[in-house]
């Protein structure tokens, strides 16, 4: 019986990945020397002719020197440090990168160029690559397989060999550190991190340490992996299938602050599926309501049982239970951006309640995580109702956010029954 290498694993991994939609290439047949050469040289970690087609295809009434502009940007993300780039560069492919160009008439306009199409995945253009060379700072590494979409190094995965009891899963871990110290340009449009033996398979972001490398366990969210399915394929056909990707990269993916240093997280594959199961029935809860404006409210009954396919327009959405230390505060902020997205639900107001002030603070609209997942959308900061006996900052007082207060005749700080009196 032939010994499994870490060549094998490598050539699983490409081959599930082309099972999923990607393109597949050797980095020797686009690299410099090559007949089709697409880098100029080992130093060049983004695949530019492919950018600025797809910069080309998604972004048709831009001028070139638009184009130009948010190539430059997207290329030359702005930071002191590697993970500043990063964030700024996330931001770019989220939110579009803004550029000015003259019209025809000779004014000044702005504009948002889209470096990918989030709606069509398949319009845009998915390539790994394996043994991808990388020259930076005097230092030579080799990547085992990078993820380009639209030219831009996405994804990295650092493989091991299963039959080595000396090269695991943690080892190839320590290995990406050393790649983000040594090669910060290919680090600064990072947006996921792969360890595997092709047996074990975890998947973090760029600033997470090992303990927030967490496996991947299902396919889809109607598919749990089987115990015999090598973990690598549950990772890459659940997250590297092109309409899972960018939701990943879209929707679930925040940076929160560590002194002033940029902190990433990356949703769990719980989160993920929870939050999209969540929104999928939001939709058919509010459905009915958005059509007729009111809705009479069936008889029906609570389960504790994961449901769906209830009533359109009932008004039941369902609960999301968590362990504690699992991420429900992440959760809830991804839940809020994705859904405020929905152009259906037409800018919906989203009430928090909270039993302790930590996660009032965690949960503020304010906080970094809910900014970032709620990026276009403008927040104030609300003002506490108070009572006779809860302070201010009473969990038992006030939601978040809170109040509005919406009587003109009166600025001044609502004051409210207190919530123990009914108790």
């Amino acid at each position: 019986m032939t010994a499994l290498t870490e060549a094998a694993v490598e050539q699983a991994a490409l081959d599930w990945l082309a099972s999923i939609g990607w393109q597949v290439a050797r980095a020797a047949d686009i690299g410099p020397g090559a007949s089709n050469p697409e880098r100029a040289d080992h130093s060049q970690v983004v695949l530019e002719r492919r950018l600025r087609d797809a910069l080309a295809f998604l972004n048709p009434t831009l001028t070139d020197d638009a184009l130009n502009d948010a190539f430059r940007k997207l290329t030359l993300p702005q930071g002191a440090s590697t993970e500043t780039r990063n964030r700024a560069f996330h931001r770019m492919l989220v939110d579009g990168v803004q550029v000015e160009y003259r019209a025809s008439d000779g004014a000044i306009r702005g504009a948002q160029a889209q470096a990918v199409d989030y709606d069509n995945p398949y319009a845009n253009d998915w390539l790994a690559v394996n043994q991808f060379s990388v020259k930076d700072n005097n230092h030579n590494r080799r990547i085992d397989i990078a993820l380009f979409v639209n030219g831009l190094p996405l994804g990295i995965i650092e493989l091991k060999n299963p039959t080595d009891e000396n090269a695991t899963i943690s080892s190839a871990f320590n290995q990406i550190q050393t790649y983000k110290s040594e090669l910060p340009t290919l680090f600064s449009f990072n947006e996921l991190l792969i360890v595997s033996d092709s047996n074990e398979a975890r998947i973090g972001a760029l600033t997470a340490g090992w303990e927030w490398f967490k496996q991947w366990r299902a396919m889809s969210d109607e598919t749990t992996a089987g115990a015999a399915t090598p973990e690598l394929q549950t990772l890459l056909q659940g997250v590297c299938e092109p309409r899972s990707m960018l939701d990943l990269i879209r929707d679930f993916i925040v940076f929160e602050n560590n002194d002033g240093a940029p902190v990433k997280k990356m949703a769990g594959y719980h989160q993920f599926y929870a939050v999209q199961a969540a929104v999928e029935e939001t939709l058919r809860a509010a459905a009915m309501q958005r059509a007729l404006r009111q809705v009479a409210e069936p008889h029906g009954r609570y389960e504790t049982i994961g449901q769906s396919g209830g009533v359109r327009g009932d008004k039941r959405i369902g609960v999301i239970w968590h362990t504690q230390g699992s991420g429900k505060s992440l959760t809830m902020a991804f839940y809020a951006g994705r859904i405020i997205r929905e152009p259906t639900m037409e800018n919906p107001t989203i009430v928090v309640l909270t039993d302790r002030n930590d996660l009032d603070e965690q949960l503020s609209p304010l906080s970094p995580n809910a900014k970032t997942c709620c990026a276009k959308r403008r927040f104030r900061q609300p003002t506490a109702p108070t009572c006779a006996n809860c302070s201010p900052r009473s969990p038992a007082a006030w939601s978040s956010p809170p109040y509005r207060n919406s009587s003109p005749k009166s600025a001044a700080t609502p004051t409210l029954p207190c919530p123990r009196d009914a108790t």
